[in-house]
């Protein structure tokens, strides 16, 4: 499975509803929003009142990264904005097991988040639970930075763990920096869902770089 979820954090915000329909007319299976609350990360992106506006533009499932703290407290509200996938940074949630249960039990998918300091055996404890992890291959809070190569292998031993655990259904969600000329090698260590900001909302055509990125993405499977 290699999914495109094009990041809305690099869309133009004058025209959301316009720009998620070019990357749906790509072929895009998700649509990525990067959720930040000035203290969980630096920068102030969208919230619930926005994502219920855009829910009814398109019906992509919504994959909802949750950069705040408390991600608990506003659980709820984003699954009844129209989120379809959820995920969050554990190190700001004190019962992570608790909210992934909650989450799950709402028919939603739940993630947990790698940061690029974070070591993959944090999962050791929670991976029998989560539906996929995201790994982030660049620090979180805005667009537009540079791919960390070290990120494969934190995808390779997020492979291992999974042998390790019987949980080869997990699926492997990778944000920052992915482009066309990465996303082959990064496809081939093993990862499922490639969020692309800047990738795909810069690009003269949107719906032509969706299209790319879904061709080299496949290019090779593992």
């Amino acid at each position: 499975m290699k999914l495109i979820a094009p990041s809305i954090l690099s869309a133009d915000f004058s025209k959301l509803g316009e720009e998620i329909k070019a990357v749906e007319e790509g072929g895009a299976d998700i649509i990525h929003l990067d959720i930040m609350d000035g203290r969980y990360v630096p920068n102030i992106t969208i919230g619930i009142p926005v994502v219920e506006s855009l829910r009814a533009v398109t019906d992509l499932p919504f994959d909802a990264h949750l950069m705040i703290v408390e991600p608990e407290r506003y659980v709820p509200d984003f699954i009844k904005a129209g989120c379809n996938m959820i995920s969050f940074h554990m190190d700001a949630c004190i019962h992570s097991h608790r909210l992934v249960d909650y989450i799950k039990s709402q028919g939603v998918k739940a993630g947990v988040v790698l940061n690029p300091a974070t070591p993959v055996n944090t999962l050791e404890e929670i991976i029998h639970f989560v539906d996929y992890v995201l790994i982030m291959s660049v620090n979180p809070g805005f667009g537009g930075q540079k791919f960390i190569p070290q990120s494969l292998e934190k995808v390779k031993k997020l492979k291992i763990l999974m042998e390790e655990t019987g949980r080869t259904d997990l699926l492997i969600e990778i944000d920052g920096g992915i482009k066309e000329s990465n996303i082959a090698e990064v496809s081939a260590a093993g990862v499922n869902i490639f969020v692309a900001g800047s990738s795909v909302f810069r690009a003269d055509s949107p719906a032509d770089a969706v299209r790319r990125l879904k061709q080299k993405a496949r290019f090779v499977e593992v």
